[in-house]
């Protein structure tokens, strides 16, 4: 079996394919894993209603919204820009969530103004953002929602917790009487109530937050209509990790909904907002191998593509599982923590390097930013190193440019096996094109 892992389509010889009809390197996204994560979304019990919204700042490639959005799942967007961005793709605005640190003033303001009027949902996330858009929702009856800040959080790393009092998300618990204030004296109502908490969150600190929203919700928002308990849910990157089970979760918002009801009369709709979840493990990039190096330390391997496809080791200290590929496309040669049916001996080790110059381009690098060679059969310069868990939170954010390096092609691998070409790789000439 040359599948590169058990619940993808993605093998040894489509990787070649790919490589030799797009280039390396190269995204490589399947949609039949990205549809199988929709679907366990979409089927969380709940008792008075469901939405899941995408958070699009984890893959913004116009071909995955659309089939996201067709998978039956709305948008969460972060920026005024994102939520443009969804609706051009051919999403309603009346179906996109707009949740941003932004405060749009000027040209900026009167677009939100003008997208609000044409159905866009809008969280405000604090007492300013409440103060500016104030005059203009009352004096077109719109509702806001709202974003609390918990004052608990968590995510895989410190920088991916948005909801303990190290992070400035939403609106703190002791502000909320003055924002209640501020809309009872505009007679704005906050229908809607948000939390997000941070991604790769814990799940059992996910409940926490549950609980704590609802009581919230109880305690200062008698007209809330909807609950909104974010997203970070955890995936597995890494084999060895195990990911969130939506339908546990589920079970348990099912339940404190339902107390919830039955202790005050009302019945609010659920809303959460996956992005890795979603996106993670339908991508891989494909890097050829260019060079190989060697210290009195380590064993190098140089591909052609690392942080400006892939910046999370960079930044977060992330793990994602490495695959090797032969050239000619007919074997798998190895991967992250195999049983060694694969073929490795365990007895070869290396760290992957891209072709930038910074020593922090690296696939393989521990939380303090320190190297860490990996196990796996020796690779040969021409052979594929693959790249795996990169659908989210890689094309979206890498640092592309640098070194004057050029964007990378996207490629969606269909249903049928078919490859389609989503996003054409950036020209040198792009690059230069707004220098004056």
């Amino acid at each position: 079996m040359n599948n590169l892992n058990q619940f993808s389509n993605i093998d040894a010889a489509l990787i070649m394919n790919a490589a030799n009809e797009f280039g390396t390197p190269l995204y490589l996204y399947d949609e039949k894993t990205l549809l199988e994560r929709c679907g366990q979304c979409t089927s969380m019990p709940t008792p008075y209603g469901l939405t899941v919204r995408y958070a699009m700042k984890a893959n913004p490639n116009r071909t995955l919204l659309k089939t996201i959005y067709n998978a039956g799942i709305q948008i969460d967007a972060s920026s005024l820009n994102e939520a443009i961005r969804a609706n051009l793709a051919g999403i309603p605005f009346e179906h996109i969530l707009l949740t941003t640190q932004e405060v749009q003033l000027g040209e900026a303001r009167a677009k939100l103004e003008e997208l609000m009027l044409l159905g866009l949902k809008y969280n405000v996330c604090s007492l300013n953002q409440l103060r500016l858009i104030g005059d203009f929702a009352s004096a077109n009856g719109i509702d806001l929602g709202i974003r609390i800040h918990p004052g608990i959080g968590s995510g895989e790393s410190a920088t991916r917790n948005t909801g303990d009092d190290y992070s400035c998300f939403g609106i703190h618990l002791s502000d909320i009487e003055e924002a209640k204030e501020y809309a009872r004296s505009k007679g704005i109502k906050f229908k809607h109530v948000h939390e997000h908490i941070g991604s790769g969150a814990d799940s059992e600190v996910w409940r926490q937050c549950v609980d704590l929203l609802l009581k919230i919700i109880e305690d200062y928002f008698p007209e809330a209509e909807s609950v909104s308990f974010g997203g970070g849910l955890k995936e597995a990157r890494m084999p060895n990790e195990e990911p969130v089970n939506p339908a546990e979760l589920g079970r348990h918002a099912k339940l404190r909904l339902e107390e919830f009801y039955a202790k005050t009369g009302r019945k609010l709709h659920m809303e959460i907002e996956p992005g890795t979840f979603i996106a993670a493990n339908c991508g891989y990039i494909i890097t050829k191998v260019v060079d190989k190096k060697n210290t009195s330390r380590s064993n190098f391997v140089i591909a052609d593509g690392g942080m400006e496809m892939n910046s999370r080791p960079l930044l977060y200290g992330s793990k994602h599982p490495i695959y090797i590929v032969s050239s000619d496309g007919k074997h798998l040669k190895s991967s992250e923590f195999c049983d060694c049916s694969c073929g490795s001996s365990g007895e070869y080790s290396a760290v992957v390097v891209g072709k930038c110059c910074e020593s922090g381009d690296c696939q393989t690098l521990d939380a303090e930013g320190r190297t860490v060679p990996r196990p796996m059969t020796e690779p040969e310069i021409g052979d594929y190193v693959v790249i795996g868990g990169t659908g989210a939170y890689c094309s979206a954010m890498a640092p592309y440019n640098y070194n004057s390096h050029v964007q990378a092609a996207e490629v969606l691998v269909q249903l049928n096996g078919e490859m389609k070409l989503i996003r054409k790789r950036q020209t040198f000439e792009q690059i230069l094109a707004n220098e004056v």
